[in-house]
């Protein structure tokens, strides 16, 4: 089992330890596997012991990090079989919705998407990694809610949850990132132009990060 006991860099206590982790992770410096021991991790990011603990808590409900009881924590391991299943589910779920959504979207509803699409945007700019995961499940949130069924918006919540943060995961570029966001705009787009079509296509190309 890979450890993360390595070079520890002098990190600015002002950023949030959450985001170095999970910065760390993104980057291959913390391989999936990795434990995660608590001590190493003070002293690799210069922080508390509770911060640390903070830290880890959260990222494992992203499903970024998996706690194991009695072995501590570990960075996600992901399974690619499961992944592409639940990617496989949600395109069917959330396409299944798309012509409610086109048919159901008023003005106001627009209007809220487009602020949280802008709000995206902006955390590319300015955010965390954890800034961009919120931002992105805000928005895709309230889309889902536009189909008028919120045991659906429950369930493709919790499939979510069944494999690592995703696409938190798969943004491995800046580009990327930016394509997601554009990608929100023009699921808008299709939505006002009542074109229930495109805006399928556009949430199979979301999902599987094309």
């Amino acid at each position: 089992m890979a450890d993360v006991s390595m070079g520890q860099p002098e990190i600015e206590n002002s950023k949030d330890v959450t985001d170095l982790v999970l910065q760390d992770i993104l980057a291959g410096v913390l391989l999936p596997g990795t434990w995660l021991k608590q001590i190493d991790l003070e002293r690799r990011y210069n922080c508390t012991r509770p911060e640390v603990r903070r830290a880890l808590d959260r990222l494992a409900q992203k499903r970024l990090v998996e706690h194991v009881p009695n072995r501590g924590y570990h960075v996600y391991a992901p399974d690619g079989r499961r992944a592409r299943e639940v990617s496989e589910i949600r395109i069917i779920l959330e396409t299944a919705i798309a012509d409610t959504i086109v048919e159901n979207a008023s003005a106001d509803d627009l209007d809220i998407l487009r602020k949280l699409a802008i709000h995206f945007d902006r955390m590319v700019l300015d955010g965390t990694m954890l800034d961009l995961y919120e931002a992105n499940l805000a928005f895709h949130r309230q889309l889902l809610v536009l189909g008028g069924n919120q045991e659906l918006v429950d369930l493709i919540t919790e499939i979510r949850q069944r494999t690592p943060s995703a696409p938190v995961a798969q943004w491995r570029t800046r580009a990327r990132i930016e394509q997601s966001g554009c990608e929100h705009h023009l699921m808008i787009e299709a939505i006002q132009l009542k074109d229930a079509e495109e805006l399928k296509r556009l949430v199979r190309q979301h999902i599987v990060q094309s």
